[in-house]
């Protein structure tokens, strides 16, 4: 029996399909695994060596004769790793809907550039002189990101998102000291949407965060903003489009309430990958914003080892950019390593993460500056078709199109002339890069979104953000980036579609397969709540 998209489906008596054990535990060629404790011994390795003896140690009472490992031989060690990588679900395995995460596609050439010699087997300590090929490279991406941003200055240093929001709340607590204003302004607002790493780099700093709400349509009122200042604001941090996939209409606004106090504006860059080519930040009135490589330029995820989250500085806060920093002269090009003027010094040890540079370069080079934009306008259009083609079913919060949205009505009303899908008059907002559910759907149905998450991995899908954005109960936060094809995206969209159908539907055997999913994975269903309180970090 085939669904409406060709793929084979069960009758409802199916849907609890009875368990078949095998005496090795294996289901079919996806082999269980246990840990490595499990199939290996402490008293032995998998290599032989000549005992050592040695008279002297400077250990003390700190030496061991063992660190506890247990000895395997190779084929076991491959064999254990292999399988584990198995089990993992990949944006290379199919669609990754992480909302706010932006799981990107990584194109094979970056990879490829990735691991040339002259950028894989050098080393931070060699002289300038014998590596100003990496150096160039990043002087290269630095004036790509520039040109994307409009903005002043660039620190690459920073190795993720968070740690280049924390570089860019220095450089504006540096500017307050430079102002002899740091111990009179010591609040930042951060309104209640953001990324849970706002407030928290905030108060590692020693500010002190206000909450901005948010108004019924899910963005920030530049009115509330302008009630919060006063001269003891230092800054906002403000994501944008934001973290319920909306852009901040009145940005520019709120940028200019900001600074007309005294304060400076930090944008959130996490959700860039949505405006590139299509908005300059530094229009928008930013001082600082980092850039989240793996999300915006198709860099991995932590790629291996440390990330990449470079951050741009308006000229306000050029001067204030940490060392290291690339600098061009005569015989090429040098790294400043020493802050001499009002730098406010050095965040890592060394330049930062090249490996990250260069596939970020390369996805730009390969893309063009048409194709940036393109990437980000098929974000967009795909997160759109996902929240059109769900949303009769599943519940949109902040879809009431606001009043000085005209020009959106008539964009709708155009798409549906057209014979493009029929947007209900009542939902005729459109998101950006990523579609935002709630749980009032599943109001009488006694499920939760933990328990339609845990269905789609049997599904074969791994769950979109749970309950992130926290201004919404229950959310689903859903981003299926620009790479994704029509062929996906329908099958993801349909995948949804009948498991609403299935959770609404109020049969009591279909309720609890929900309830006690995943079914098909090499591991049941965890008691998450226990495993937080009461974790078990040792073995035996």
């Amino acid at each position: 029996m085939l669904n409406s998209i060709g793929r084979p489906t069960h009758p409802e008596a199916d849907h609890t399909i009875p368990q078949y054990p095998t005496f090795t535990g294996n289901k079919g060629l996806q082999m269980e695994q246990p840990l490595l404790f499990e199939i290996g011994r402490v008293d032995c390795t998998g290599v032989d060596f000549d005992d050592v003896a040695l008279k002297t140690h400077a250990l003390g009472k700190f030496q061991r004769n063992s660190i506890g490992l247990v000895g395997l031989s190779e084929p076991e060690a491959m064999r254990h790793y292999v399988r584990l990588s198995q089990k993992n679900y990949s944006i290379d395995a199919g669609l990754y809907p992480l909302g706010s995460c932006t799981m990107k596609h990584n194109p094979r050439l970056n990879e490829k550039m990735a691991r040339l010699a002259g950028f894989s087997d050098i080393h931070p300590l060699q002289p300038t002189s014998t590596v100003q090929g990496a150096l160039k490279l990043m002087d290269t991406l630095s004036h790509y990101l520039l040109t994307l941003t409009g903005m002043e200055a660039v620190a690459l240093s920073p190795k993720a998102g968070a740690h280049g929001e924390m570089c860019g709340m220095m450089a504006i607590k540096a500017a307050l000291i430079a102002r002899d204003e740091a111990e009179k302004r010591t609040t930042v607002l951060v309104p209640i949407s953001a990324h849970g790493t706002n407030p928290a780099t905030a108060a590692q700093l020693g500010f002190t965060v206000r909450d901005v709400p948010a108004r019924e349509d899910g963005t920030v009122c530049v009115e509330t903003v302008k009630s919060l200042l006063d001269d003891s604001v230092a800054a906002i941090m403000l994501t944008n489009p934001n973290t319920c996939g909306l852009f901040e209409r009145e940005v520019k606004a709120i940028a200019d309430a900001v600074h007309a106090a005294g304060g400076y504006f930090y944008c959130d860059g996490a959700n860039f990958n949505a405006i590139v080519g299509k908005i300059k930040v530094a229009d928008l009135g930013v001082d600082a914003m980092h850039i989240n490589l793996h999300k915006t330029f198709s860099t991995p995820h932590g790629g291996g080892g440390p990330g990449s989250g470079p951050v741009v500085l308006s000229p306000a806060l050029a001067k204030f950019a940490p060392v290291p920093f690339v600098r061009k002269v005569e015989s090429g090009f040098e790294l400043v390593e020493t802050a001499k003027a009002q730098e406010f010094g050095r965040m890592v040890a060394f330049h930062g993460q090249m490996g990250m540079y260069v596939r970020a370069l390369t996805y730009m080079l390969s893309h063009g500056a048409d194709g940036m934009r393109q990437a980000s306008e098929d974000a967009v259009l795909n997160a759109n078709y996902i929240k059109a083609c769900l949303q009769d079913l599943y519940s949109v919060p902040f879809d009431n199109c606001p009043k000085s949205h005209s020009d959106l009505h008539e964009q709708s009303e155009a798409r549906s002339e057209g014979g493009g899908v029929s947007i209900p008059p009542q939902n005729k907002r459109f998101c950006m890069h990523e579609a935002l559910f709630d749980d009032t759907c599943l109001k009488d149905t006694d499920l939760t979104t933990l328990d339609l998450a845990k269905a789609m991995i049997d599904e074969g899908y791994h769950p979109m953000t749970m309950y992130f954005p926290l201004v919404v109960h229950g959310a689903m936060l859903i981003e299926p980036t620009e790479s994704e094809s029509l062929a996906a995206l329908d099958l993801f969209i349909n995948t949804m579609r009948d498991l609403m159908i299935r959770a609404q539907s109020g049969n009591p055997a279909i309720i609890q397969q929900f309830k006690t999913a995943p079914h098909h994975t090499p591991r049941a269903r965890l008691d998450e709540t226990r495993a937080a309180r009461q974790p078990k970090l040792r073995w035996g």
